[in-house]
């Protein structure tokens, strides 16, 4: 059995990156709730974001969405980041807002159009250099909704090209992270729509072009866990965006419709060498929490992760190597069941008292009243949400 010290020592090296936009205003196709305290513009994102690190130790990382997050200077953003002990993560690009990307951004039929989002991609690139982020991370809602809407293979190589520009511009130690969607917006046909299209373009790329994985967007019963092991077995994981799905691309919160798939993913980071820093994959967040607080609410995202971590990092793996050469099926499943049937809870509460946190993250948030004086307090101004 591992040594739990070791467990808690890759437990305590872990980090979570949240995002921005999951602590602004959000909704379904029919409504956004708004709440009060919700925060009005990236600054106050950010001091959210400082509360999650402050209470789990472990989520030093933001992420920004652009024109979500635009501000005048990125710099003062950064530095604003580093005076609250983080520091700002992956650049998301938007190309799915503006009236003009109705038939797609880098794969629509019109030069003009292709030339105004790609235009916005190496926007996004500069301000990767002036915030100093490593993470250039693009989800695409093109595709089609009709049977011979468009050429598909046509738009393919319009989604080539675009992307090799992009590439052609990042800095020495800037990455391109390709984010699939199986559907939605787009009903008949997807541009990126599974993580063999998006690989096929990464390796096509170039070496710092890599996939991310959105536990959301894929069809009912796949086996996420096997595309995680293909991709880091081929060197090409290049991060998550963790949420959960009952439906379609939910967004709920981590590790709340399925925990079980969730500690299966993270066994398999856990065994392909994933949590090394030199592995390079990025465990971010994406989610919209339209019914429930904001903050608390990514708190307990982060310690979803961090449990599912703390159970793949108890498999016993000598004792399931064993079975497997044996044949033993029986065993072999009792050794991953064993694992995630641990409660890793009390172990993760005497990690956070020796880091001098409080052992129940949530509770501590609700305790401490911040949640009545930011609704007190942000008060006037447009609240944060999509679009703003």
């Amino acid at each position: 059995m591992p040594e739990i010290a070791a467990v808690k020592a890759a437990l305590a090296a872990q980090r979570i990156e949240t995002p921005s936009w999951g602590y602004g205003n959000s909704g379904t196709r029919f409504k956004v709730f708004a709440q009060p305290g919700v925060p009005r513009d990236p600054y106050e994102k950010l001091d959210d974001a400082a509360e999650v690190h402050a209470y789990t130790g472990v989520a030093p990382r933001v992420a920004l969405h652009i024109p979500w997050d635009r501000v005048d200077d990125y710099a003062a953003l950064s530095s604003y980041a580093r005076e609250r002990g983080l520091e700002l993560g992956a650049i998301n690009s938007n190309t799915f807002q503006d009236d003009a990307y109705r038939l797609g951004s880098v794969c629509h039929p019109d030069a003009a159009v292709r030339r105004r989002a790609v235009d916005h991609l190496l926007d996004c690139v500069d301000i990767m250099d002036a915030t100093a982020s490593a993470d250039l991370k693009l989800w695409f809602a093109d595709g089609t909704n009709y049977p011979g809407q468009d050429d598909v293979v046509a738009r393919q190589e319009r989604l080539a090209e675009s992307l090799a520009e992009v590439y052609g511009r990042l800095g020495e130690g800037q990455r391109m992270l390709l984010e699939y969607k199986l559907f939605e917006p787009s009903f008949y046909t997807t541009d990126v729509p599974d993580w063999g299209t998006a690989y096929a373009h990464c390796l096509r790329l170039g070496p710092r072009a890599r996939v991310v994985v959105d536990t959301g967007h894929h069809a009912p019963g796949t086996n996420i866990e096997f595309i995680v092991a293909l991709l880091l077995r081929a060197g090409r994981l290049g991060g998550f965006d963790f949420n959960s799905r009952f439906y379609a691309d939910d967004d709920l919160m981590a590790g709340a419709a399925d925990p079980f798939q969730l500690f299966r993913i993270m066994y398999e980071v856990v065994r392909g060498g994933g949590l090394a820093d030199s592995a390079g994959i990025a465990f971010m967040l994406d989610q919209c929490h339209n019914i429930e607080a904001k903050v608390p609410a990514v708190i307990r995202s982060v310690l979803n992760v961090q449990e599912a971590t703390a159970k793949a990092l108890l498999v016993d793996r000598e004792a399931l190597a064993a079975a497997q050469r044996d044949g033993d099926v029986l065993a072999a499943n009792a050794v991953l069941m064993d694992a995630f049937h641990t409660d890793v809870r009390p172990m993760l509460r005497d990690l956070r008292e020796e880091q001098g946190l409080d052992p129940d993250p949530v509770a501590a948030y609700l305790r401490s009243g911040r949640q009545e004086r930011i609704a007190a307090e942000r008060v006037g101004g447009a609240q944060a949400g999509w679009g703003a």
